[in-house]
């Protein structure tokens, strides 16, 4: 291969991974602020506005660990070379778009996978089986886990007697209690470690005493964090309850949004992990800001027009509902993050939404309508090995490498 086509490989790899962050920005990201919109808390412009700098800013401060299982957790054996990477990016992004002009729900971290595990068996490596087994048992979880916590969610915010002055603000607790202990790539860490913590990084600085293997300190700025998310939203839905759920929608929204960024940006720069960092010797933040770009200009470019139309249908859920369907939302991605396991945010949000559904006696979605979803993930993820194995071999006879 020569200089020429190695730079033009290059060239053509990162600008599919900045089309494929585009689309992650437009579509995976919009979620998070529809049942806000929908409940008139903040409007469409705005909405996708504080969209692009939350994904973009979690993408940045939490993007590491999953684009690092993307580009080189999949496959043993191989480095990803820049046209194994425009192969499966090629792929993925092809899948993407073919969801979003079909209206087919084709989840961007089944195809993402696909693609990798597909180009890096034809370039000749060995299949990551304990990988696969890790992420597999995390997907088959998530429709379970997720549908269970917005049922239990749910069922809490219709109990007549735990009023919204009470519900909501716990709620709100749960979620600034994980705040606090969520991994950031921007904090400073061990040297052991590349994330650390709010409380983490306060308990470095304070010497308390560990009870039962639980650092002291960290268990106080959870609490502490915990506490003042409950008094702020309590404040607020003490004045008037619909401006208090209002402002927990935005809350919620925020971290979701910020947690969503994080979760998704790996699937577009993780092949490109062995490009830049091995090959180029660039610093991992520098892939990670290229995601972040593409995430941010897709929120802003493309992300108000779907908005606007997932608005009405969690308007149409009701915010009750919609809660339910973002507190696993933000909960899941996080774990998935410090897992290093890319997810489906359809996955998560359709679970959530049945989950919430059940908690009044019905989903709300029909089995069949689920069954076509299930199958056609399942086809996604089948489909995008074949093709991305196929799509690298056809490059490498072309191209000659």
């Amino acid at each position: 291969m020569t200089g020429a086509v190695f730079w033009g490989l290059i060239l053509l790899a990162t600008l599919t991974s900045l089309a494929t962050a585009w689309a992650v920005g437009a579509n995976s990201n919009s979620p998070p602020f529809a049942p806000a919109i929908g409940a008139d808390a903040i409007s469409t412009m705005q909405a996708a506005f504080l969209i692009g700098v939350l994904a973009a800013l979690g993408a940045l401060s939490q993007g590491g660990a999953i684009s690092e299982t993307v580009g080189a957790g999949l496959i043993n054996g191989v480095q990803i070379t820049s046209l194994a990477a425009t192969a499966g990016l090629l792929t993925a992004t092809s899948f993407m778009a073919f969801g979003v002009y079909t209206g087919y729900p084709v989840p961007a971290a089944f195809a993402t996978t696909g693609a990798m595990v597909g180009v890096g068996l034809s370039l000749g490596g060995a299949p990551a089986t304990d990988t696969y087994r890790r992420i597999a048992i995390f997907w088959a979880l998530v429709p379970v886990v997720s549908g269970g916590l917005a049922f239990l969610t749910a069922t809490i915010l219709r109990r007549d007697d735990i009023p919204e002055t009470v519900g909501v603000p716990l709620l709100a607790a749960v979620v600034g209690g994980i705040i606090a202990n969520i991994q950031l790539g921007v904090l400073p860490s061990p040297p052991e470690t590349k994330q650390s913590s709010i409380a983490g990084v306060i308990a470095r600085q304070v010497e308390t005493p560990t009870v039962a293997d639980f650092d002291l300190a960290i268990v106080l700025v959870t609490i502490v964090a915990a506490g003042v998310s409950f008094q702020v939203i309590r404040r607020r839905t003490q004045a008037s309850v619909d401006e208090g759920i209002r402002s927990f929608l935005i809350f919620l929204g925020s971290v979701v949004a910020f947690s969503s960024g994080g979760s998704q940006v790996g699937l577009a720069t993780g092949p490109l992990e062995n490009l830049y960092r091995i090959e180029l010797g660039l610093p991992s933040i520098t892939l990670l800001a290229l995601g972040a770009t593409g995430i941010l200009a897709g929120a802003w470019m493309g992300a108000p027009k779907l908005l606007q139309a997932t608005s009405r249908e969690y308007a149409q859920l009701g915010v009750r509902r919609s809660i339910a369907a973002l507190v696993p939302g933000f909960i899941i991605a996080q774990l998935a993050i410090t897992l290093g396991i890319p997810i489906s945010f359809n996955n998560i949000i359709i679970s959530g939404v049945i989950g919430g559904g059940l908690a009044g006696g019905s989903a709300g979605v029909s089995r069949r309508k689920i069954g076509i979803t299930i199958g056609f993930w399942l086809i996604t993820l089948v489909s995008s090995i074949a093709i991305g194995f196929g799509l690298y071999k056809a490059l490498a006879t072309v191209l000659g490498g």
